[in-house]
């Protein structure tokens, strides 16, 4: 009866006809557009570009600023007069900056605090397994796309630039003092020093006197604090915290509901700021390309190289990761990446995965449909842990620094390169030019110069750029991938317990309207329990 009068009530008339109103709105949908005049083509893009305007603004503010920094380069201005043509971008890069620590503490301990603990392994296992997968992928892209290409091959002839600095290139490490500073910067001495400084091992050669005659030298390892912020230490830090806050039930409500808000400020300042991105990306682009000395040359000498990188990085990015998506969910995977451009652009621009973080999660969030647990749970640790990009960037310029200096590559040194850059990727810092600092422990760990880190440095700029867009797609879709495994978990377990529900309740007290459940609730309870005696039929 109830049904029949939600229908009776429901019943309109449009245009003399009476007509069932659908619950959906759909034909509610169909009768607006009966009424109201059709949509004129001009409408329709003026909707479509209003919808849009950020991704629009976003997209063409790089492509402007290629085609200013282009023109301005003839104008010859001075190092000083760059850096204030730049300074629209800097303001850019210290706005998102000022906000990610807030933002990755406060999102991981109210992520860590919402989450059962159990669920929060699950998803902590499923989200480190799909970025260790991608990982090893880009770097066996980066391998393979190296050896086809060849970039390093040059007819013996030695490749070199006169004016590259050799003042970028790292201190080599040692390949076990590189994950023993990984592992002391995931617990950080001093939380506030963390926000701005991480534990790097330095050397210092010591003399080792055995007798008034004999010595010798040693090498020592002596750590020091360098400017960088210990992101990975804050991360683990802010989960672990979360937890405990959950442990603590009721006593721990206060401070979990204080996080979330100061969770949903920083989202809101996040949301001002991406209006001013455009104009921050544009003038960093830009002021990019004026300061470069001589990109003919460059493009030349390294354009092998530099096409190897990108060709690389749009296999991984258009393809492997998106067929992986689709594999997985059998949904569209470039609708996922629309929804993303804005992102995108911001790290092309920024080349800076940290940076783009705050962007990153308001486009998952809004765009794909990801609920805030997991995006600000995942992301944050994503950005420090998921280099996809870093890891095919490494792994090209590891073979051609070897093709370079004619060093053949047995089997043995491959699989060493894809399994250093696949680790050694996890402690790269997410800022511009993190991984050509990694990049010297893979080409320690097979025994390749590190000398010839200038021809990496001097191309970087361009590089580095298409790396962290990589980086960020993969930490969006792990995002969609965990929020998929999340609600088909979900419907599982929510009808495993309708199920439930419906075989322990009493038989006196079902509905009328439902005999085919009844009738399978008392079959499966027949064969558990064995059939029903006749005097509680009786009863009924």
């Amino acid at each position: 009866m109830t049904e029949e009068k939600i229908y009776i009530d429901d019943v309109k008339t449009s245009n003399g006809e009476a007509h069932i109103s659908d619950p959906t709105g759909v034909s509610n949908g169909l009768s607006d557009r009966k009424t109201s005049a059709p949509e004129t083509t001009g409408q329709k893009l003026k909707r479509i570009a209003m919808a849009n305007l950020l991704v629009i603004l976003t997209v063409s503010a790089v492509i402007i600023g290629v085609f200013i920094g282009l023109g301005v380069r003839s104008a010859g201005m001075s190092r000083t007069q760059i850096i204030y043509f730049g300074f629209p971008g800097e303001l850019l890069i210290r706005l998102l900056k000022m906000i990610i620590i807030p933002l990755v503490v406060c999102s991981l301990v109210s992520g860590a605090a919402s989450i059962d603990p159990k669920a929060l392994g699950k998803l902590g296992g499923w989200a480190m397994l799909f970025f260790l997968v991608t990982t090893l992928l880009a770097s066996t892209v980066g391998v393979i796309m190296a050896f086809i290409i060849q970039p390093g091959a040059n007819d013996g002839k030695k490749l070199s630039i006169n004016s590259l600095d050799d003042s970028g290139v790292p201190e080599a490490k040692e390949v076990i003092d590189s994950f023993l500073d990984l592992i002391r910067n995931i617990f950080p001495s001093n939380l506030v020093s963390a926000a701005f400084q991480s534990y790097a091992t330095g050397y210092k050669i010591v003399k080792n006197e055995s007798n008034s005659t004999i010595y010798s030298l040693e090498k020592v390892p002596v750590g020091t604090d360098v400017d960088g912020m210990n992101i990975l230490g804050l991360i683990v830090f802010a989960m672990v915290f979360g937890v405990a806050l959950r442990k603590l039930g009721e006593e721990g409500e206060i401070l979990i509901k204080f996080f979330n808000s100061f969770n949903e400020a920083t989202m809101v300042l996040v949301s001002w700021i991406m209006w001013y991105a455009p104009l921050g990306i544009m003038f960093l682009v830009a002021a990019k390309i004026v300061e470069m000395e001589d990109v003919g040359m460059l493009f030349a000498s390294l354009g092998k190289y530099i096409a190897c990188c990108v060709i690389g990085h749009a296999i991984h990015g258009l393809l492997i990761l998106p067929l992986i998506y689709f594999v997985i969910t059998r949904k569209n995977p470039y609708t996922f990446l629309l929804g993303l451009v804005t992102a995108l652009a911001t790290a092309f621009g920024t080349s800076s995965s940290s940076a783009t973080l705050p962007l990153m999660m308001k486009c998952v969030e809004e765009n794909n449909g990801v609920s805030k647990h997991i995006s600000r749970f995942i992301l944050p640790i994503g950005a420090t842990v998921n280099m996809d990009g870093a890891a095919l960037f490494q792994c090209v310029a590891a073979v051609f620094i070897a093709q370079l200096n004619g060093i053949p590559l047995n089997f043995v040194q491959v699989i060493t390169i894809l399994v250093t850059a696949t680790a050694s990727s996890v402690g790269a810092a997410g800022i511009p030019a993190g991984g050509v600092l990694t990049l010297a422990i893979i080409l320690e760990s097979v025994g390749l110069p590190t000398s010839d880190l200038s021809l990496i440095l001097a191309v970087d700029w361009l590089v580095d750029r298409t790396c962290t867009v990589i980086n960020v797609e993969g930490d969006a879709y792990g995002a969609g991938l965990l929020q998929f495994f999340v609600d088909r978990t979900s419907k599982k377990e929510g009808a495993e317990l309708s199920k439930v529900r419906v075989e322990e309740e009493d038989p006196a007290s079902k509905p009328e309207s439902s005999p085919l459940i009844e009738k399978q609730g008392n079959f499966e309870l027949e064969e558990v329990v064995g059939p029903k005696p006749r005097d509680h039929e009786s009863a009924m």
